[in-house]
């Protein structure tokens, strides 16, 4: 039996829209683990919003936070961790372009120290569950720290501003994607961070080629990883362009996409 390495996106891949698991997907993950191939989560969520899967899915192995931002091992403490945090001068420059004037707030974390340019009320509230620390105030003064991530909700009339900035004055450091919800999100992380990154990382850890990875995801924070992968499954929602890139396609998330695929197309579990 030839050993795979699993990788499974969380939000509207490995999850339904409810943000649950699949019974029919848990049992067709633990199958194939039973079978002696190895599965990983892989993230945009830092850890502590991804735990609870983690220890459903009964995992053993290193985890992809961050969008490769943070690679560790929950429960091996030797596991070569892996940190990629976006220059502090970089984060200093962007805040001093966009905090007053262009965003609805700011959201930085430092793994999972969480800091606000603005009270964190509404959907923010959800980054402060479980955190280990919550501050809020002028980042220009507050974030002593390189930060793991940085998120702008910017005003809706200045996304294509911020995006093109980025994009140029910060190029060489930095990369950002916008979220399609909230649309108007901008994430920004250190430039060369990606899961594909973070996913080689495991697989080199774990002794397993990238012919013998199979990815699912489905969006543009996934591209990355399934160009990778040595066999890249696009969900059925997934954008386009992932669809594009993939290897194959599979159900949606809340049709159990990725045990059909493992049992129907790779008879896997």
């Amino acid at each position: 039996m030839t050993r795979h390495l699993i990788a499974v996106d969380l939000d509207g891949t490995l999850l339904k829209d409810d943000k649950t698991i699949s019974a029919a997907n848990i049992a067709a993950l633990q199958r194939a683990r039973a079978n002696g191939h190895e599965v990983v989560i892989a993230t945009g969520r830092p850890f502590r919003h991804a735990r609870k899967y983690y220890e459903q899915l009964g995992l053993t192995t290193p985890i992809v936070n961050f969008n490769g931002g943070l690679v560790h091992h929950p429960q091996d403490i030797h596991f070569e961790v892996q940190h990629h945090p976006i220059p502090l001068k970089t984060v200093q420059h962007i805040l001093e372009s966009v905090a007053e004037t262009k965003t609805q707030n700011i959201v930085c974390e430092v793994t999972d120290h969480v800091y606000f340019q603005y009270d964190p009320v509404g959907i923010y509230e959800f980054y402060t569950d479980h955190a280990l620390s919550v501050t809020t105030g002028d980042l220009r003064k507050v974030l002593m720290h390189e930060p793991t991530s940085l998120l702008i909700h910017a005003k809706g009339e200045h996304v294509d501003e911020i995006r093109s900035e980025l994009s140029g004055i910060h190029a060489e450091t930095v990369l950002n994607r916008q979220w399609v919800k909230p649309e108007f999100m901008v994430e920004v992380m250190r430039k060369g961070t990606s899961k594909a990154v973070g996913l080689a990382h495991i697989a080199d850890h774990l002794g397993i080629d990238s012919k013998q990875i199979i990815a699912f995801g489905d969006e543009e924070n996934d591209l990355e990883m399934i160009e990778y992968a040595g066999h890249g499954v696009a969900m059925g929602n997934a954008i386009p362009a992932l669809k594009h890139l993939a290897n194959g396609t599979t159900k949606r998330n809340e049709d159990d996409g990725i045990a059909y695929y493992l049992r129907h197309v790779l008879g896997l579990a």
